[in-house]
């Protein structure tokens, strides 16, 4: 994982770690939060702020450390019914302390007409704090939120002084504390900035279609290591879960280099004796020349040399894909059902780019994957509408997957069906293969060819195959050497007999 800090040589460097209860969180922050110190944690109102400082909190109550949650925003009840919606009980080990306005303050009677009433808020504010911190003596607090200790200090000078003093008085106290912040001031004061040990933000975007996407990024962390950029996470019941951007970098390759097998003599002929383990092949064409069945076939044969497989489906009904192979003769649920192979139904409005990486690095290391069925990309583009850097994120996945040995299969489905025909996403460069397939018109029927275009491990056929999907498997015919132009869908007839496959075969 790709790492950036400023980190010394120094006693810093050594600080204790305390668990975030988010595993990808506390891997992005290089082993959690630092113990004792003082953190921001920010976003605007729905990013999750609440909830992850919950699971901080449930975290410490997990290791015997207490806890103190103090509220100056949402009341107890609220705090635990949110709890609650995700499963969790805060137990005695997590104190919430709600620190709402006095009556005298609400009451217009009450009001003092030589000081202002934010004076003696704040400072009533913060000694009932104190008040809580004393008795309870916690190892970690939250905060919650600064926008009302923001609006009783009411000037910057005044605001950053409480903030310092804050921290001070942890430290003081061994706690490790968590302040979160809304922003909703009218003006972003970054004082906090300055003065935390690590800032945390959050932020959340509404796509046209789809569910909201959320990520974070630690803006600082001194003296440790952190995982730099935006990472991806979601929210569901059960709490936060953060997917660490993948960087592909810090993996050495591990395959030798072997060449797999299709299962079919004439398609690893026209393939140069077949595919090199950990490279990827990209399989384009328009929709029903049999891409996804290629796939399945590559998939079969896996499973025959006694490998795991996993299939990442976008476009098809898992039901839908065993119906179909069964009709050729292959039984990949039997396999889903022993374990051997995995198989995860992907809707795109639903997964985001970082995500879906998560659920393909997850897989591939739990289950020892060596081979990778990605079907199709034209749903994972539909996941990446409102990304401007997708093609980044699937090339670091196709990286990774290749220096971890696993074989990668994707399809694209080209727009149009005979004649030309568009790609609507172009990632032919980042395919160490690409096999193409086509209709084409001859003799009074709709047939199927099939080509390589590219292969970057070796040598390969350049020649235009028919091929037929039939019972049993896939089958290759004889080079089209009497056809031109089989691949603008019309060939022209130029030779004395063409070598087709019969109907029945």
């Amino acid at each position: 994982m790709n790492r950036s800090a400023s980190v010394d040589t120094n006693a810093e460097t050594a600080l204790p770690r305390a668990l975030t209860g988010i595993a990808g969180l506390d891997a992005v922050a290089d082993g959690g939060l630092a113990r004792n110190r003082l953190h921001l944690l920010e976003g605007s109102p729905g990013t999750g702020k609440t909830t992850i400082a919950l699971q901080f909190l449930l975290a410490g109550a997990a290791a015997g450390e207490s806890g103190i949650y103090v509220s100056l925003a949402e009341t107890e009840p609220e705090l635990r019914a949110g709890a609650r919606s995700h499963g969790w009980e805060l137990g005695e080990l997590i104190e919430i302390i709600e620190l709402v306005p006095p009556e005298s303050v609400l009451d217009p009677d009450q009001h003092q007409s030589l000081l202002y009433s934010s004076d003696l808020e704040l400072g009533e504010t913060t000694q009932r704090m104190f008040d809580a911190i004393e008795r309870t003596r916690p190892q970690r607090v939250v905060i919650d939120s600064l926008s009302e200790i923001r609006l009783l200090a009411q000037s910057s000078l005044r605001y950053r002084r409480q903030i310092l003093g804050l921290k001070h008085y942890f430290a003081r106290h061994n706690s490790t504390v968590i302040l979160l912040d809304d922003l909703t001031a009218e003006s972003m004061d970054r004082a906090v900035h300055s003065i935390a040990h690590s800032v945390l933000h959050l932020d959340q975007t509404a796509p046209v279609y789809g569910a909201a996407r959320r990520r974070l990024r630690i803006v600082k962390a001194r003296g440790q290591a952190f995982s730099d950029g935006y990472h991806e996470f979601r929210i569901s019941s059960g709490g936060v879960e953060v997917y660490p951007r993948l960087v592909a970098a810090p993996y050495r390759k591990r395959s030798a280099g072997d060449v797999i097998s299709s299962g079919i003599g004439d398609l690893d002929a026209l393939l140069g004796g077949g595919i090199t383990a950990g490279s990827s092949t990209l399989v384009i064409g328009p929709a029903g020349t049999g891409k996804t069945l290629l796939l399945v076939q590559f998939v079969a044969a896996a499973m025959a040399r006694g490998e795991n497989a996993a299939m990442f489906l976008f476009d098809e009904e898992i039901g839908l894909l065993f119906s179909r192979a069964r009709q050729l003769g292959i039984d990949i649920e039997a396999f889903h059902g022993n374990g051997r192979l995995a198989i995860e139904q992907l809707d795109a409005a639903e997964v985001s780019p970082g995500e879906f990486a998560h659920r393909v690095r997850t897989c591939v290391d739990r289950d020892t994957i060596r081979m990778v069925a990605i079907d199709s990309l034209n749903g994972y583009q539909a996941s990446m509408l409102n990304e401007p850097f997708g093609i980044l994120h699937l090339h670091e996945l196709l990286q990774y997957l290749n220096r971890r040995g696993t074989s990668t299969f994707l399809t694209v489905a080209q727009h149009g069906l005979v004649g030309d025909v568009d790609q609507p996403i172009d990632v032919t460069y980042l395919a160490d293969t690409v096999i193409l397939l086509r209709f084409f018109e001859a003799m009074g029927e709709v047939r199927r060819a099939i080509s390589v275009l590219k292969k970057r491990t070796g040598p390969h056929e350049n020649t235009l195959r028919e091929f037929r999907i039939r019972k049993g498997g896939v089958r290759l015919g004889a080079p089209l050497e009497a056809f031109q132009g089989v691949l603008r869908g019309v060939p022209a007839y130029v030779g004395t007999q063409a070598p087709l496959l019969g109907s029945e075969e």
